[in-house]
C-alpha cells in the first residue's frame, strides 16, 4: 500500500500534464476543501501543482507555488526505493528511516512556520473580497 501511494504521488502530476497541459492549472479554482471553506491556503495548498512545473522543468515555478514540492517528489521516490528493497529483500528499511520522533517534528515545524509566512503573506496581498472570492463562497 505505502509503495503504491508513493508511486501515485510521483503518477499524479503527470496524469494532469498528459491531459489538460499545465496552460490552464494556474487560473483553475483549487479543489481543496479548507481553501473552498475559507478561501485561505492549507499547508498542502499548491504542491500538485508545484509538483507538474517541476516535472517540467521550471523549478522557480514550482517553489513559487510551495517550497516542499520539489522535496515531496525527492521523498516519494526515497520511499519508493526503501519500500521496493523492504518487498524484495523482506527486510524493515523502512522502519529505520520513517519512523523518526525528530524528523517528524522536524518537518512539522517547518511546514507550520512556511505555512504562517505563507498565510501572512496571502491575507496581506488580498482584499477580503478576494479571499471570498477564492473560496466557494464567492
Amino acid at each position: 500500500m505505502g509503495l503504491a501511494g508513493t508511486l501515485s504521488v510521483l503518477a499524479f502530476p503527470f496524469f494532469i500534464i498528459l491531459t489538460n497541459g499545465h496552460h490552464h492549472i494556474e487560473s483553475e479554482q483549487s479543489y481543496c476543501p479548507f481553501k473552498l471553506a475559507t478561501g485561505l491556503p492549507c499547508p498542502g495548498c499548491g504542491i500538485t501543482k508545484s509538483l507538474v512545473f517541476f516535472y517540467e522543468g521550471n523549478l522557480w515555478k514550482s517553489l513559487s507555488y510551495h517550497v516542499f514540492g520539489p522535496l515531496v517528489v525527492i521523498a516519494a521516490l526515497f520511499f519508493s526505493i526503501l519500500l521496493l528493497a523492504d518487498l524484495l529483500l523482506k527486510k524493515d528499511y523502512i522502519q529505520h528511516f520513517l519512523y523518526k520522533k525528530h524528523l517528524g517534528t522536524i518537518l512539522g515545524v517547518s511546514l507550520g512556520i512556511y505555512h504562517l509566512i505563507r498565510l501572512v503573506h496571502f491575507i496581506y496581498t488580498h482584499t477580503f473580497d478576494q479571499i471570498v472570492a477564492e473560496s466557494a463562497w464567492g
